[in-house]
Parts: C-alpha cells; structure tokens; sequence
C-alpha cells in the first residue's frame, strides 16, 4: 500500500492468575527486594530526550466508529445525523460525548489514517497487538511482550505485562514464551485473586519443606541428559511466593487513591482499570492493557457508540492528565483504539459493520508529538483508501523507536526462523 508519509531511511498457552501460582511460566517475571524501591520510578530520574519506557493501551474492543469519535463528518451523509464539538486543536472536531478528551489534544496525537488488511475480529485483533498479520506456523508476540523482552527491568516484584478487564484474546507472549503473557485481572476495585495463601503459615511452610525434599530427590536423581533450563520450577516458585507477600501488589488497589482521584475515571470498572495502570505504572511495571468491551455496533450503532463514549472519555482524560502530573507522560506511551473502525454506510438495521480501510487511534506521550493530526478520511466514504494512510505495522515500528527498541533487530524463534520485531517502518510526523 503507497503512502504519503514520510519516513527514515533505512505459542504457548496464556499465562492466567492461578497458573503463574501454579509455577507455570513466571520465571520471566521481574523482581525486587526492597519495598522503598516501589516509587523509585519517578519519571524526574530520567533526563529528558531518553527513550520511553512503558506502554498504556487502552483497548476498544469491537471496533469503534471513527464516525462517532474522533473522526466525524458533520453535515455529510455518511455522518447519518451524528454531530460535531470543538477540541482544543484548531479546525479538529470530535462526535459528541468527548468533550473531556478534546480538552487534552494539546498533549495527544491522533491518527485518522490508520488501514489493515484485517476485517475479522480475532485477525484484526491479532494484527493489532502484534504488528503481524496471523501465520498458522507461529505465534507472534504482542507489543507488551516486545516491551518486556527487550527491555527488562530488575526492579519489579509484580508482574510487568498486565492486562486488566481482559476478553477472550488477551496479550499473547508469542515465540518469545508463555512467561511473557499478560497477567490478568479484573475490575481493580476486587482483590488480586490467587495471590493470598488460604491455609495458616505455618502449614504454609511445613507444605514448602516437604516440596523441598522431593526437589531435593529430583535434583540428585537427575538423568543427565535432562536440559536442567526446562525444569526450573524451583526458581518459579520462589519467585511468584516473592510477588505473593509484595507490598507492590498495592499498585493494583485502586480503593488507596482518594475520592476524587477515583471520580475524575468515572465510576466504571474501565475508568478504575486506567487509574489502577497509572499506579502500576508508576510502580515500574512495562506495559497495561485495559479493554473497553461493547463496540461491536453491527446493530443500533449511535446508541451502542454513545454508550462506549460516556465510558471513554473521562477515563482517557484523567489518565491523560494523572500522568502529565506524576511526571510520567514523557516517558509513557499511551495508545487508544480498536482492531478496525466501522463502515461510512449505515446497514439497514442502524449499525455499521466492520471498516479497516481507514480508522482512528489516539497516541500520546513516550515522546510522542502532541496535538497532531495524521491523515484524513474521505468524506463521501467512496474511496479506497484514506491520506496518509498508516499500517499497523508502521505504528508497532513507530512505538518501538519511542521505546529505544531496534524494530529491525532479529529473533530466531523456537523453530529457528529469524524474524525481526517489526516489518513497518516509523512515522517521523508522529515524533516530538
């Protein structure tokens, strides 16, 4: 697909809650000791002009209508009714219902030109996260994976991909391993489950001695042929018993902040999902994904948007803002969006069907530019392709260049095929 831009030259099972517990494919997982490290990454500590360090996505499951978000048409017959407000970018429009993240646009860019040559939902999804379109002989990891593989961090006692309010295809490790999954969890409002021993601990310890005689015996009966890197269970369970007793596990408890911290999110478990990846955040971890399920707007399509949108929006706004006043933007990629947008044409049953032919995603710190307008969409819904467009590939290279990451750089994976971290190439509009 040509492009107007302009740019440089140049599978495992998912890892859930209870089987990390279970010491099955955590021993990726970073660790800390001391609790007085939890706040040691404040983003004043890295000069500015350093890469990002951590990704936020905020994921609109079922594709939203780029027509009644960040991409209406007013007046024109594509629009079918849906109107206009004003952002705080010049001559930029939003539908209405996101009167709160217009008033952010100085610090966010957004992308009207995105294209895929996805219209299904789990290869849309897929291509999404991954920056690949589906291959049958591998799996490819997502870009919270990506994050935590090539940059990994020390000083961690939780997990460093999470995925929060997670659906049926959450972040994937890929060929990089199970270990690098997203941990799951849901509405931050209830405790982190699987993480309390429900027995006294004193049993607790009695039952880890008598495990440590079978390893003991295991250990000293090996085979010799045995490759002793596939039976590191030991170190895997000490590990998750470590992120088990964490003080750093209070990242995940959104009921610490204050009232008001809580009210600017919106009381939905999507808005306390945004407030809890502020915490974890700041708490060190790589990379949240927050999903935002009920897109999917086949039928009744302004009524199921509008919906989303009073969800969204002040969820999306005080993120924005939270980590502006942490000092945590700058070195925070923030994404926004879904694995297509929604067709020009309203079917006969009021909604609009699947459209990756031009779509919307919203992209702000990290180093990203603010209050940017990438491409446009045709009016009239007539033609192919949108200007400017952006592949998917390009925003995943584009992330990555934010994130220090060489996207050219090579893996040899599990069935010894080199494949590089990304295809695209980055979009220098989009760089601050």
């Amino acid at each position: 697909m040509k492009s107007n831009l302009s740019y440089p030259c140049g599978g495992a099972d998912h890892l859930s809650r209870r089987t990390l517990l279970k010491a099955a494919g955590v021993g990726g997982l970073a660790w800390l000791t001391p609790l007085a490290d939890l706040l040691a990454f404040n983003a004043e500590e890295a000069p500015k002009g350093k890469p990002a360090r951590s990704v936020i996505l905020l994921w609109l499951a079922g594709g939203p209508s780029q027509l009644e978000t960040f991409d209406p048409h007013p007046g024109t017959g594509i629009a079918a009714g849906t109107g206009a407000i004003k952002t705080a970018l010049k001559g930029v429009q939003f539908a209405p219902g996101l009167e709160e993240t217009a008033g952010v646009m100085g610090d966010v860019s957004l992308i009207r030109s995105m294209v895929s040559k996805e219209g299904d939902h789990e290869r849309a999804i897929y291509n999404i996260k991954t920056g690949y379109r589906p291959n049958p002989t591998l799996v490819h990891p997502s870009i919270g994976a990506i994050v935590c593989h090539e940059l990994p961090d020390a000083k961690v006692e939780i997990p460093t991909h999470i995925s929060i309010l997670p659906n049926q295809w959450p972040a994937r490790g890929g060929f990089f391993g199970a270990r690098y999954d997203a941990f799951q969890v849901d509405d931050p409002m209830k405790p982190v489950p699987d993480v309390a021993t429900k027995i006294a601990p004193a049993r607790q310890e009695q039952r880890l001695e008598s495990l440590a005689v079978v390893e003991r015996a295991f250990a000293s009966g090996r085979r010799p042929d045995l490759d002793e890197h596939k039976t590191l269970h030991q170190a895997t369970i000490a590990r998750a018993r470590r992120m088990m007793t964490s003080d750093q596990l209070k990242a995940f408890d959104v009921s610490q902040a204050t009232a008001s911290e809580r009210a600017a999110y919106g009381d939905t478990a999507f808005g306390r999902g945004c407030l809890a990846a502020v915490r974890l955040i700041e708490a060190g971890v790589r990379c949240v994904e927050v999903t935002l399920n009920g897109w999917d707007t086949h039928a009744n399509n302004h009524e199921g948007q509008a919906k989303q949108v009073k969800i969204l929006d002040p969820a999306f706004a005080a993120l924005i803002r939270d980590l502006k006043r942490r000092k945590l933007l700058e070195h925070t990629v923030v994404l926004c969006g879904g694995e297509f947008g929604r067709t020009p044409k309203v079917n006969p049953v009021g909604g609009r069907d699947h459209w990756p032919q031009g779509f919307s995603m919203l992209v702000a710190g990290g180093g990203f530019a603010g209050g940017r307008v990438i491409g446009s969409t045709d009016p009239t819904g007539t033609k192919e392709e949108p200007d400017k467009p952006v592949r998917v590939e390009d925003l995943h290279a584009t992330v990555q260049a934010q994130l220090g990451v060489d996207s050219a750089k090579e893996i040899i994976t599990p069935v010894g095929r080199p494949i590089a971290l990304s295809e695209g190439r980055v979009v220098t509009e989009l760089r601050g």
